[in-house]
């Protein structure tokens, strides 16, 4: 696995089910910890669209519940699911958050806190062999409701050799 323990956000679980490439996140990492609260925004918010209806379905992800919450991630003011997605990456060393929020990262970088985006997570499976196109996985997420800088594209097309 390239990565071995990872725990995710709700917009990357979102946009890679959306732009239906989410099977490459078990391919990617061996063990994916879903915080309670990320499982709720997207499963338990009265909505029908894929996202909710296919989340309680997988069984690569574990649904965790947090028995607390840092204070130290509390304090950058954060949404309940980054707060928890950083808060367990700060407790348990080793895990590496999948985000994509700029303020969260920001926290991220400033704690230390291993991460990767889901642009990353593209990257990674199209190096791997898990993706055949980084140009039309890029076009799913973009037509999923995921903003990328051109720059970023740029990069991630020529690190994937297309």
């Amino acid at each position: 696995m390239l990565i071995k323990k990872a725990v995710i956000n709700t917009s990357p679980l979102i946009v890679l089910f959306k732009s239906n490439l989410i099977d490459i996140l078990p391919k990617i990492c061996e063990e994916i910890i879903i915080p309670n609260t990320v499982w709720q925004e997207i499963v338990e918010s009265d909505k029908n669209d894929l996202p909710s209806q296919q989340l309680p379905k997988i069984t690569w992800g574990k649904r965790t519940q947090l028995a607390s919450i840092s204070p130290i991630i509390t304090a950058w003011g954060l949404d309940a699911g980054e707060t928890e997605v950083l808060s367990f990456a700060y407790e348990n060393k080793g895990y590496k958050v999948i985000i994509d929020d700029l303020a969260g990262r920001r926290v991220a970088r400033t704690l230390n806190i291993p991460l990767i985006g889901t642009a990353g997570l593209l990257l990674l499976a199209k190096q791997n062999g898990f993706l055949d196109s980084i140009t039309l996985a890029i076009q799913s997420l973009q037509n999923s409701g995921l903003w990328l800088a051109d720059d970023l594209i740029q990069y991630l097309i020529k690190e994937a050799g297309e």
